[in-house]
Formats: C-alpha cells, structure tokens, sequence
C-alpha cells in the first residue's frame, strides 16, 4: 500500500481539531465525508484502490466501540432492542458472499460496466470478477459494523451531541472548500484543491457548463459535491426548524447558494424533489391556521425575490440568458445528452442483468448502473434489496409515534440527520453506480432506531433489560445521560 502524505495530514488535522475540542472520534468520522476525493493510501493490489480517509476514523470508532467493560452484554442488548441489527448483519454476510460468487457463478452470461485501469472511463464487458468486488464489500462491512459500533456507543453520555457536532463541522468545512474552489476558477487560479485530490478517481474539477464553472469543492466532480450539499441543505433546514439555530440557518443559506452555483443536475433534480413535502407542510400549516415562525420567513422572502426577478428582467431583457442556458443543458437536455444516454443505457444493461441472473445479481461491485435502486437491485438481487428496503423503511418512519415523548433535542438531531440521509439517497438515485448507501445512511439510521427506545416509562411492561437515554441541559451544552429501564419489544 502507497500512503498518501495528504491524506495522512489531513487526517491529523482533524483528529487534532477533535482532541483539542474534547469531542469523541465519531465527530471526526463524520467531518472527514467532507473530503470526498482524498485517499488515505492506494492498495495496488486491489486493481489500485484508494480508501478514503473517512476510513481511518471507522476504525478508529469500531475499536473505540469495543474496547469498553461489559461489551459482550452491551452487543446482546442492540441485538434484543434493534431488530435491524439482525437485518445489517446478515446483509453483510450476504453482501460478502455475493460479491465473491455471483461474478464467478454467472460469469460470461451478461454484461457488466468496469472502470477501465488505463483510461479514465467505464467500458462494458462480460460478467467476470474484478477487484472492486473485495474493496465494495470491505466499505459495506465496514458500514455495517459502524452501525452496530453508533448503536453501541449511543448508550454513552454525549455520544448524540458529538454526532451533531460531527455533522455540524462536516457541511462547515464541505461549504468553506466549496467557497475556496469557486474563487480559485473565478480568480484564474485553476483548481486549487487540487492537491488534496489523492483518490485515484477520475477528476472532473475543472469544467466549465453554460459558461459557469462547476464547483466540485473537496470532490472528484460537480455532482457528487452537489449531493452532499443537498443532504447538508436538508440537515441544516430540518435542525433550524426544530430549534431555530441561527447557526444551522446561515450554514443552510449558504448551501443553497452553493448548491445552485454547482451546475449539477444531480442537485437542481433532488432539491425539487426534497422540496415537494416541505411545501406541503408549509400548504398543510396554512390551511390549519398553524404556520411556524420558520414558514412564515420562506413565505415572506417569496415576493421580495419574485419583484427583485422582474425588476432585474426589465431593466436588463438578457441577465437571465446565462442561467437559462444553464438550466437548459443540466436539467431539460440532459436526457438527450451523450452523457445522459450513456448513463440510461447503464441503467438498462443494470436492469437487464438482474433478470439474466434468475434474480440473485452480479455481486457487489461487479458493474456500476446509473441510479442507486437499480444498482441494488442489480448487484444485490432480490434478497438484498429486500433486506435494503426493510431498512429504508425504518428509517423513513423515523419518529412516528413516540416523537411526542422524546426531548426536542433529541428529536431535532434524530430528524435531521434522518433528513440528511434520506436527502443523500435522493442523490443517489439520480446518479450513484454503487449499491452501498455508505454510512451516512448507516449512521442516521443507527440515531433513530436508538432515540426511538428513549422514551420508557417507569412502569412499563417487564421485558429486557435496557440502558435508556434522556437528553438534558446543563450550563453550557446538551448532554446524555444514562439511566436505566425497560423495553417491551423490538424496533
């Protein structure tokens, strides 16, 4: 393995950051998806896969997780108290396996998109194994024991208030570097980023669509930055109307801003498809009488803009050519385009593939489609997009039923990285090649299937033991604090 000294750096950085702040390593894991094109190292055994840094720190919480007293009783107790452990579990088994079988048992008898070693493109080939079927399902095992180590570390005090923090400080830095990218291209210095771009992935950072530059911030290219803005843009909203953080409010305008300059597709698609039940809450609170503060501001800042708009058009008939044009060829032609077709026709092959293999898929990492539901359905078959949907579900039913009993701390962090994830999957559906959802699903779902356990009643029915969480203030931040109760069934 070829360790990268900026990666090294980096990392250093943030788990000095981290210790100087006295927050725990999940807050540096989560900080660290920010980087989203710099490797650790290169494993050029692996076909010259290159780790992410964010993994260093996965290691890091897994270890921090087990090495605690009483573990063997503490892992017993997610098992009784979380019925998706089980599910995670053995999709980690079964993702392992797949990935390892399914090229070898089907090869030759469809078709599969891989990236080529040489050139910087995918080309599409028969089914054979290929060296992202190990380095896919070691990040999916991966994923899946840092569920179980969030679920196990949830039970100590303030391990909810360094998840927020993490999130805080990840769309902190993922906005400055995407601040720090645009001025560099505005300004004629190129992509000054560039020498923390250690992942040996294609980089598409300097390119300019409709005559404005893409903003890839700290990423290989302008969709994936836009994705993480998305999924930043519905945390910080959904924690600022939980709490009214002026914090998350200016953090959140600052990532629509970034998110429109972006010119990706990835993002103007899933902002008007995130935006649809805010909308409808806002239409739901008018027609009850009962609009919030926060309602009542985007309600408010809707004329002032819309005059603002038809005062710039009349006075300047062309200063809205450019952002036309824009629109024009990143969401109304990008069908048509040669890099839309392409990408349909990788969803069609996916698609196809599924059926060419009774049903089972190709294995994780064998091919790579164009949207994450068909990737999964693709590469993990049927069983593993069974096991995937019943864990999509828990985490789209989030709070329901016992949000009224939870803390509005804890209620605010739990639906705002649930927010975050489910903004997160948006994008990828719209543009993701892989089936791992990756841990910022993992984690959120790990945030609400624990929050939905703290509200136990002392008199509740007998059943197994459990280490129940409340959220309470002291002089200067939330804490956790641990207290013991019971739990009539599963989640």
């Amino acid at each position: 393995m070829q360790i990268s000294v900026v990666g090294v750096l980096i990392c250093s950085g943030i788990l000095a950051f981290v210790v100087y702040m006295r927050w725990s390593i999940i807050a540096a894991l989560i900080s660290s998806l920010a980087f989203g094109a710099t490797a650790i190292g290169t494993i050029t055994s692996l076909g010259g896969s290159s780790p992410l840094i964010f993994t260093v720190f996965d290691m890091l919480l897994i270890v921090a997780a087990l090495a605690r007293r009483g573990i063997w009783r503490e892992i017993g107790s997610v098992f009784a108290r979380i019925g998706a452990a089980w599910i995670v579990c053995a999709l980690m088994i079964y993702v392992s396996i797949g990935a390892l079988l399914f090229p070898r048992l089907f090869a030759g008898q469809t078709s599969a998109f891989v990236s080529s070693r040489t050139g910087k493109g995918v080309y599409e080939a028969a089914l054979a194994p290929v060296s992202a079927n190990i380095s896919q399902a070691g990040y999916f095992v991966l994923g899946g024991l840092t569920f179980l180590a969030v679920c196990l570390l949830l039970q100590r005090s303030g391990t909810l208030a360094n998840i927020r923090r993490g999130f805080f400080l990840w769309f902190t830095l993922h906005v400055s570097m995407g601040i720090l990218d645009l001025l560099g291209k505005v300004s004629g210095a190129g992509d000054i980023l560039a020498p923390i771009r250690s992942a040996n992935y294609a980089m598409l950072t300097q390119v300019v669509e409709a005559g404005f530059w893409r903003i890839a911030g700290a990423f290989s290219e302008a969709s994936a930055f836009g994705g993480a803005s998305l999924a930043g843009l519905a945390f910080t909203y959904t924690y600022w109307r939980k709490t009214g953080s002026k914090f998350a409010l200016g953090l959140g305008a600052t990532l629509f801003v970034l998110l429109l300059l972006s010119t990706s597709s990835t993002a103007y698609v899933g902002l008007a498809i995130v935006s649809v039940p805010v909308v409808f809450s806002i239409v739901k609170s008018l027609a009850s009488s009962r609009l919030r503060s926060g309602e009542a501001l985007l309600i408010g800042l809707l004329p002032p803009l819309l005059l603002s708009a038809m005062a710039a058009s009349l006075l300047y008939p062309h200063v809205f050519d450019p952002v036309l044009q824009l629109v024009d060829s990143t969401v109304i032609n990008k069908a048509t385009s040669a890099s839309g077709q392409e990408r349909s026709y990788w969803n069609y092959k996916s698609l196809q593939s599924f059926f060419d293999t009774g049903g089972l898929g190709v294995g994780l990492g064998s091919s790579r489609a164009s949207s994450w539901p068909i990737a999964v359905l693709s590469q993990l078959g049927l069983f593993g997009t069974a096991m995937m949907t019943a864990l999509l579900a828990m985490l789209v039913r989030g709070l329901r039923g016992v949000r009224s009993r939870i803390d509005p701390e804890v209620d605010a962090i739990a639906s705002s990285v649930r927010a975050c994830a489910l903004s997160g999957l948006v994008a990828a559906s719209l543009g993701s090649g892989s089936a791992d959802p990756g841990i910022v699903f993992l984690i959120p779902l790990a945030v609400v299937l624990v929050s939905r356990l703290l509200p136990v009643e002392d008199d509740s029915v007998a059943g197994a033991p459990v280490r129940t969480l409340q959220y309470s203030r002291d002089s200067s931040e939330h804490m956790i604090q641990s207290q013991i109760g019971t739990v009539p069934g599963r989640v």
